[in-house]
């Protein structure tokens, strides 16, 4: 299952928290300060180009995603004024422009990133909490995939002792959970990658910090690698 400022914010990015420069130790035989500070300004220059190269690299994936960089998207939600929406109108906004579904990962992407830049959240944080993601492709048809989360004697083949109580689910498609009793939710959605595969795509939201956060995706994480093993043996 996706917790960096701005276009960051995709799977698999790197954390983007502030590095901390160390204060320069005792100088060496024959050094000076001004190799120091040469050194020092050499490494500042290599990190802002490794970001640079970074960003480009991350635009270019929502570009190939979804027809557009990072700065058109969020000067459009600009536009329609999503500085005054919430995360999920925001999602759905974006959905109706791509023809998904608002718990996709593009929307989410998109509209993660967006209150990461605009409004200066941490990485998963939203107006009632923190979420997480984790997807996996699974060599089954959706059918059988969308069964696997929403029938409970098969659920409990790879999530044994979770407490999933469905709120809807629309077949092959969407699923929704309440958690346990903290008042958090597990939402998934479900898309067929041709007539043998398809993609579960796991969103646990309302979490309390950025610490659930970690942990929830981490065991996400593995659940849904479990999840595959069982249904691909």
């Amino acid at each position: 299952m996706s917790v960096s400022r701005g276009a960051a914010a995709t799977r698999g990015a790197p954390d983007d928290r502030p590095q901390v420069l160390q204060a320069p130790g005792p100088l060496a035989d024959g050094e000076d300060r001004r190799e120091l500070h040469g050194r020092a300004r050499e490494a500042a220059r290599r990190r802002r180009a490794a970001a640079a190269r970074l960003a480009l690299n991350l635009d270019e994936t929502i570009r190939e995603r979804t027809g557009r960089g990072w700065e058109e998207w969020f000067d459009l939600l600009d536009e329609w004024g999503a500085a005054d929406k919430s995360h999920r109108e925001i999602a759905r906004w974006l959905a109706e422009q791509q023809g998904i579904h608002p718990l996709a990962w593009n929307a989410q992407a998109i509209a993660g990133s967006y209150e990461r830049t605009r409004r200066g959240r941490q990485v998963g944080e939203h107006e009632d909490g923190f979420s997480i993601t984790a997807s996996k492709t699974v060599a089954v048809p959706v059918e059988r995939l969308y069964d696997a989360f929403v029938d409970a004697s098969l659920r409990e083949r790879w999530l044994p002792d979770a407490d999933l109580r469905e709120r809807t689910a629309t077949k092959p498609r969407s699923a929704r959970f309440d958690w346990g009793d903290d008042g958090t939710r597990v939402h998934v959605t479900f898309a067929p990658k041709g007539e043998a595969k398809s993609v579960a795509a796991v969103s646990h939201v309302r979490l309390a910090d950025g610490a659930e956060a970690e942990r929830m995706k981490a065991f996400w994480r593995e659940r849904v690698a479990g999840l595959k093993e069982v249904l691909e043996a």
